[in-house]
């Protein structure tokens, strides 16, 4: 046997040994034996370096330094998930889905809800390429390097499933590695970590992957894109995902009715204590993989997923104090100070109290005994007062009139539920959230500069807007506290890269109220220009398509603003982008004001290339039809239920050969 062969004859059987151990939790040689084998790999290979291979299983212990993770794009967005909290709650989004599709009967595929960080795998060739945190939905962190590190994750895969392709999975740590670890670091006298989550989040981000690789750390599986038609069901594809290599838990369940889906909740609200890892819920998902795609998505979750949140952990506590945050567009947030409690793993020290409304109804008063309960199961909020525990004599709470930190007085519109502090250029917390929202990932970007690199600036004079950022001298920012002459460079490295920032993110970066990144995206495309916006009346806003008063209200207050329009000129001067590229050829006008829906299989185009392609023309996408829809392009495997409904409505009918002729 050639060296070669050796070599790969062990990584066979290490890979192997690997799956048996981590993923069937079936293991068929002692470690002992194991890491003989692992020994004799790892010095053939050192001997025999022409044989490298990156997904080896030597390759596992880690050991590469990343100091700044790269931000990616998801080619398909990570969406949260609805929730409901019961059986009603299930009925009712069974009545939708159905009438999504226009069957009578639809079964389901059932998963536990892990809890854990979020993670997308992409297969390219049958070999793990990227693995990206979940980060907004839209860009996540390259993790790769740390996730090669768990062995439960098959660095390559079984040429019997699919080829190219997305998977994704939560990073958990079981409990018993969390014990285990929590035991070493107080044997060390270290502080102990809080929670299994939080532990298996912070170590994807750790600089150093031999570090991840000493935590116990597990992958479970439970979604597969592509665009492969040989899957016609969500739990198939799942089997044939496990048969392929990858870690998917055997308690996913197909369900024929929602009785039955009602039935695997009831059993596992009780199982789940006896899991080794932890869950909050059960995912119910349409199985179809056709009809996912019929039923499609909101802007923030899947129509054809839902999530049931067992009922949550509740505690009480002594409320010894409430303060006020300070949002950037000035909105007052009232958090309570608790007693330090323990929920749901963690000790909880703050909980929201959301606004003024809420202190009232609850009649919340300073060292009133409080119940506090996770709002599902992440956020700690307080839920209700133990009356019979108050002390006598308890005054009323009085909410702040005056902003905490700049004393202006609070004002609050009708029908809105906060108080804000309209000192938006005076006060600090304002000015660097500000500018915090401005540098941010999904607005400008600008590498070398962080939250805290803000407040820095801000606090030693050097920066009072964001316009003030283009400003800045390396000279200026060397002697300031953490920072040397390469740190300052980059910051002008990025100040100066950010100036080739297309015009939306542009738009979303100065921080109109109500103008998220989405709407920013369609107000530019729209308008094309910022002069064009800035003219634009209350009216003619309100006409642009799904834009309401509230976000037109705001816009026309925003250019109101002398000072707003000074910052923007000094923006337009240094070279910022204030109108869409024309030089781009992905976009143009021909479809603007056309509202398209997508619905079937295709064979020229993936539902995703005709998606971009309306949007990189000024149409829109929309999940459902309506009156205003203007096109339904049909592919194969329509639903009838759509076909319908777009005769009803008048809606033009058009194939994926119409398209392409509107399209050329």
């Amino acid at each position: 046997m050639s060296v070669e062969q050796k070599i790969n004859q062990l990584r066979k059987e290490l890979n192997q040994h690997n799956h048996d151990y981590y993923v069937l939790d079936n293991a068929t040689i002692s470690d002992y034996e194991f890491d003989i084998k692992l020994t004799e790999l790892q010095k053939l290979e050192d001997e025999n370096p022409q044989f490298f291979n990156k997904n080896s299983p030597t390759q596992r212990v880690g050991g590469t330094i990343t100091k700044n993770f790269e931000n990616l794009t998801h080619l398909n967005r990570m969406y949260s998930l609805a929730n409901s909290y019961s059986k009603e709650d299930l009925f009712d989004w069974e009545k939708r889905v159905l009438k999504a599709t226009g069957v009578d009967k639809l079964t389901y595929t059932c998963e536990l809800k892990y809890d854990g960080a979020s993670i997308n795998l992409t297969y390219k060739n049958h070999k793990l390429h990227t693995a990206v945190t979940r980060g907004d939905g839209f860009i996540g962190d390259n993790v790769t390097a740390n996730i090669k590190t768990i062995k439960s994750i098959p660095l390559e895969i079984n040429k019997d499933f699919l080829g190219d392709f997305e998977i994704r999975g939560e990073i958990i740590l079981p409990f018993k590695g969390f014990h285990k670890m929590n035991e070493e670091r107080v044997a060390n006298g270290e502080e102990p970590y809080r929670n299994p989550r939080n532990t298996a989040s912070g170590s994807l981000k750790l600089q150093d992957s031999a570090e991840v690789a000493k935590r116990p750390l597990d992958c479970l599986l439970y979604h597969v894109v592509t665009e492969d038609l040989n899957y016609e069901t969500h739990f198939n594809i799942l089997k044939n995902a496990r048969n392929a290599g990858f870690k998917v838990p055997n308690e996913i369940k197909e369900c024929n009715t929602i009785e039955e889906v009602l039935e695997y909740i009831k059993i596992w609200d009780v199982k789940r204590n006896e899991l080794p890892y932890e869950t909050d819920g059960i995912v119910i998902k349409v199985n179809s993989l056709h009809y996912q795609n019929e039923i499609g998505f909101t802007s923030k979750v899947p129509k054809w997923a839902i999530a049931y949140k067992f009922k949550a952990e509740q505690v009480s506590t002594k409320l010894n104090s409430i303060v006020y945050q300070v949002g950037r567009t000035g909105a007052i947030t009232p958090v309570a100070n608790l007693e330090p409690v323990e929920l749901a793993g963690t000790t909880v020290k703050r909980a929201s109290v959301h606004n003024a409304d809420q202190i009232e109804l609850f009649d919340l008063r300073i060292n009133d005994t409080v119940f506090v309960e996770k709002g599902g199961e992440i956020i700690p909020k307080i839920v209700g007062v133990d009356l019979d525990n108050r002390p006598a004599n308890s005054p009323i709470f009085q909410y702040a009139t005056h902003c905490p930190d700049c004393n202006t007085k609070l004002v609050r519109t009708e029908g809105d539920a906060k108080h804000y502090c309209p000192n938006e250029f005076g006060c600090k917390t304002q000015i660097i959230g500000k500018i915090q929202h401005f540098i941010s990932r999904k607005a400008m970007n600008i590498d070398g500069i962080g939250a805290e690199t803000v407040e820095l600036l801000f606090d030693n004079n050097l920066v009072a807007n964001y316009a003030d950022l283009y400003d800045l001298q390396v000279e200026q920012i060397i002697p300031l506290e953490r920072m040397a002459e390469k740190s300052a460079k980059n910051i002008i490295l990025g100040l100066e890269a950010s100036k080739n920032v297309p015009f939306e993110k542009v738009l979303f970066g100065i921080g109109i109220r109500f103008v998220g990144a989405t709407v920013a995206k369609k107000l530019a495309k729209h308008y094309k220009t910022i002069d064009a916006l800035q003219n634009a009346s209350f009216e003619d806003l309100k006409n642009v398509d799904e834009i309401g008063e509230r976000i037109a209200e705001s816009v026309v207050e925003f250019f109101n603003n002398l000072s707003n329009i000074m910052l923007i000129d000094r923006l337009k001067q240094v070279g910022l982008q204030f109108e869409i590229n024309e030089n781009d050829t992905s976009i143009s006008n021909k479809f603007e004001d056309l509202k398209f829906v997508v619905s079937g299989v295709f064979e020229k185009f993936s539902r995703n290339e005709l998606k971009k392609a309306i949007e990189d023309n000024g149409g829109k996408n929309s999940g459902s039809l309506s009156s205003k829809t203007d096109y339904l392009i049909a592919g194969d495997k329509m639903g009838p239920a759509k076909k319908i409904k777009a005769e009803k409505l008048g809606i033009k009918i058009i194939s994926e050969s119409d398209f392409e002729k509107l399209l050329n």
